[in-house]
C-alpha cells in the first residue's frame, strides 16, 4: 500500500465510520473493485484509533458527565441520569461483544465479499428508510429503557456483517423505537466508543503477536486523516440531520447496492 492509497483509505474510514452507509463495505471495495492490496492490520488499527479520538472529542461532555455521574452515584448511593445513560451504553455493547467473539472468524472468512456487501447495503438501506419514514421521532434518551437499549445492542451485533453499517443499523433500531433523529444518532455514536475501543485493542493484540513490520509514517497519516475527517463528518451530520433526514443516505445505499450487483453481473 502506497501513500496515496493510505490517504484515500483514511479519508474513506473517516467519512463512512459514522454515516449510515457502512465503513467496512467501503474499505473492502477498493481491494474488490480496484484490486488494491489489503490495508493490513497495522493500518486498520491506526484508522480506528483516529475515528475513536474523533467521536470521543465530539462527545467529551457526555463522556465526562457519565464518569461524573458514576462518582456521584457512589457518593449519594442512588442512580442518576448520567450514570443511567452510561449503563445503557454498556448494556447495548454486550451483544456485539458476544457475537463478535463467536462469529468473527466466520464473518472474516465467508462474508467479506462484494455480493454480501451489495445485498446488505440494499436490505438495510430499505429498513433505514422505513424506520425514518414511519417512526414517531418523538422520544428522547431520557425515555430509553434497558429493554430498548438491549434491542439497539442486538442491532449493533448485526453490523458485524459487512455492508450493514454499525451506525445505520443502530440508528434504524432507535428510529423504529420512536426516538428523534438526533437522539438516535447520539446514542448510536456513544455506543460506538466501547465497540471501536474494544476492536482496536484486539487488533493491537493481534498486531503485537504477529510481529509484522510497521510503517509508522503510514499509520500516523491514517490516524490523523481519519480523526479529522471523522470529526468533521460527525459535526456536519448532526447539524444537517433534521433538515436532510435519512433519505439521501438511503438513496446512496440503493445506488451503491445496484451498482455492485451490475458490476458483478
Amino acid at each position: 500500500m502506497d501513500w496515496f492509497q493510505a490517504l484515500i483509505l483514511a479519508l474513506i474510514q473517516g467519512l463512512t465510520e459514522f454515516l449510515p452507509i457502512s465503513s467496512s463495505a467501503h474499505l473492502i471495495l477498493p481491494s474488490e473493485v480496484l484490486g488494491w492490496p489489503d490495508q493490513g492490520l497495522a493500518f486498520d488499527v491506526a484508522v480506528h484509533l483516529g475515528t475513536l479520538m474523533a467521536v470521543m472529542a465530539y462527545y467529551r461532555r457526555d463522556i465526562g458527565a457519565m464518569i461524573g455521574g458514576a462518582g456521584q452515584a457512589v457518593v449519594q448511593r442512588r442512580m442518576n441520569e448520567d450514570l443511567r445513560l452510561g449503563l445503557l451504553v454498556v448494556l447495548a455493547t454486550i451483544p456485539a461483544v458476544v457475537f463478535g467473539f463467536w462469529g468473527d472468524d466466520f464473518i472474516e472468512r465467508e462474508l467479506r465479499s462484494a455480493l454480501v456487501i451489495a445485498i446488505t447495503t440494499l436490505v438495510f438501506g430499505g429498513l433505514l428508510w422505513l424506520a425514518d419514514a414511519f417512526g414517531s421521532r418523538s422520544r428522547t434518551l431520557a425515555q430509553l429503557g434497558f429493554a430498548g437499549a438491549l434491542l439497539v445492542g442486538f442491532a449493533q451485533a448485526v453490523a458485524l456483517i459487512p455492508g450493514t453499517s454499525r451506525s445505520g443499523i443502530t440508528i434504524t433500531a432507535a428510529l423504529a423505537l420512536g426516538f428523534r433523529r438526533d437522539e438516535a444518532a447520539r446514542f448510536s455514536f456513544l455506543m460506538s466508543i466501547p465497540v471501536i475501543l474494544g476492536a482496536g485493542l484486539l487488533k493491537t493484540k493481534d498486531l503485537l503477536e504477529l510481529q509484522v513490520p510497521v510503517d509508522w509514517g503510514l499509520m500516523a497519516l491514517g490516524a490523523v486523516v481519519s480523526a479529522v475527517t471523522a470529526y468533521l463528518t460527525i459535526v456536519f451530520f448532526i447539524r444537517l440531520l433534521e433538515r436532510l433526514g435519512m433519505l439521501p443516505f438511503v438513496i446512496y445505499r440503493l445506488v451503491l447496492g445496484v451498482a455492485l450487483l451490475a458490476w458483478m453481473a
